[in-house]
């Protein structure tokens, strides 16, 4: 075992791991957007809008994330209209396709996390604001949303570790992240163990952050209804 080399290399993982943890962020941020719009359309009562939330979900939950990663860097760049778009811009740089990618599949994941926690919502909470002549809008906004968010805590708190462990694949599309400058150090040095010892205890490190920051916002907003 190479302690010089896990400890020169130590440095440079630690700086890498901000590129994934801006992926992350990023990442996160878009798709709990796009989730949550989805499971507001996937609980609409129009077939065709439900449906089309519907597929949206069934097609990147049920595909590889990174099969969406290449066919969004690759696949997308031999269009040659969008080459003549200003689309090109965003899907020319590798780090934005990763990010395009990985807000569309956890934004899939959400859509369904959030759409399982509007469900839990009692009627009878609903039915009480109404009965205070609260709009139908202000109670979704102000107590549905919140809710569900608390709700949905738990699940949501696995699916961030998932996609803080997926950002791993932004490698594959040349991005140095964490994952990507491991691969660069091990073709420079041909010794894996060491290295990916290394990069492993910083993932390992940013999943017991993630997973303490999760527990901590269970028990301070957590309820049961």
């Amino acid at each position: 075992m190479d302690l010089e080399l896990m400890i020169n290399s130590f440095p440079k993982l630690l700086n890498a791991s901000i590129i994934t943890l801006k992926l992350l962020s990023v990442s996160l941020i878009i798709g709990l957007l796009i989730g949550l719009i989805f499971a507001i359309l996937r609980l609409n009562k129009n077939i065709f809008i439900n449906r089309f939330a519907y597929g949206y979900s069934y097609v990147f939950r049920g595909t590889p994330l990174l099969v969406q990663i290449f066919i969004i860097y690759f696949g997308l760049g031999q269009i040659e209209y969008l080459r003549s778009t200003f689309l090109w811009i965003i899907l020319k740089e590798p780090y934005w396709c990763a990010i395009i990618a990985f807000a569309l599949n956890t934004g899939a994941y959400t859509s369904e996390i959030l759409r399982s926690a509007f469900q839990t919502i009692k009627p009878g909470m609903i039915e009480a604001g109404k009965s205070l002549g609260i709009p139908s809008k202000i109670i979704f906004y102000k107590i549905q949303i919140p809710i569900a968010i608390r709700q949905s805590l738990p699940a949501y708190g696995n699916e961030i570790i998932l996609m803080m462990k997926g950002t791993s694949l932004a490698s594959t599309v040349t991005l140095m992240d964490l994952t990507g400058v491991a691969k660069y150090i091990i073709s420079t040095t041909f010794k894996p163990i060491e290295v990916f010892i290394v990069a492993g205890g910083i993932y390992l490190f940013m999943t017991f952050i993630i997973h303490n920051v999760i527990k901590f916002l269970e028990k301070r907003y957590g309820f049961s209804q």
